[in-house]
């Protein structure tokens, strides 16, 4: 085979010209139109990515707010919760507390009742019971009245501190004997020795009749009473029962 290099050539020059034509009107423009389309690429690329960063940041944003939204809510339903439940049992306490006022002003009550009536009861006992003594010695025979109450003033004048007993015997003074009757002679006597051994010396000594006795004696000066009859015995016991009962004269 044989080669025509003249052709040859002008093939190759041909080849470099429109390589260089092409290179030159074709190849540059087209690459710059590339560059350009992946530069406009790249930019929308970058918008693509920045947007995206937006949109999550906003994501998690709202996510962080309705987290926060549901948390206060919780917060504010555990509050109303635990105000709502303070506040029944402040009520139940105070319920409580009144009820147990009530109850124990009921209790109170009661008892002021039952104690009010203890003492209407005593208060009629000890009246009854005062009633039947003082009926029961009406009964007794009138020597009875007086006899067994003399040697009884004679303690009463003992159990009396020594001034006073002195002023009782005091020259000049005069002792009141007073008696549920009128005393015999002999009672006055008697009355008068058990006297004067108390005292020491013989006193004057004026007699008086006063029935509210009932049974027994009772001496008199300014400045001492000496009481040994029934009168004086059912007004201690009156008094000892806490009770202010009349003693029948």
């Amino acid at each position: 085979m044989r080669i025509d290099w003249s052709t040859l050539a002008l093939q190759t020059i041909n080849a470099l010209v429109l390589i260089w034509l092409l290179s030159r009107f074709l190849f540059r423009p087209v690459a710059q139109i590339i560059a350009e389309r992946q530069k406009a690429a790249q930019a929308l690329i970058g918008d693509a990515d920045a947007a995206k960063r937006a949109a999550l940041v906003e994501r998690d944003t709202a996510a962080r707010e309705a987290q926060q939204i549901v948390a206060a809510r919780r917060d504010a339903m555990q509050t109303v919760a635990q105000e709502a439940a303070a506040e029944k049992a402040a009520l139940l306490d105070a319920a409580r507390a009144e009820a147990a006022g009530l109850r124990a002003a009921a209790s109170a009550e009661a008892e002021a009742a039952r104690v009010e009536q203890d003492k209407l009861a005593a208060r009629r006992a000890t009246a009854l019971a005062i009633d039947i003594a003082t009926k029961l010695l009406a009964r007794l025979p009138p020597a009875a009245c007086v006899a067994g109450f003399i040697d009884g003033l004679a303690d009463g004048l003992a159990q009396l501190p020594e001034p006073v007993r002195a002023q009782l015997a005091a020259p000049g003074a005069t002792l009141v004997l007073a008696a549920p009757r009128a005393l015999s002679a002999e009672e006055q006597e008697r009355c008068r020795a058990v006297l004067a051994n108390g005292l020491t010396r013989t006193v004057p000594l004026r007699f008086e009749v006063e029935p509210s006795l009932l049974a027994g004696l009772e001496l008199r000066a300014p400045h001492a009473v000496v009481s040994n009859n029934f009168a004086a015995d059912l007004t201690r016991l009156a008094a000892a029962l806490g009770e202010d009962t009349h003693v029948p004269g």
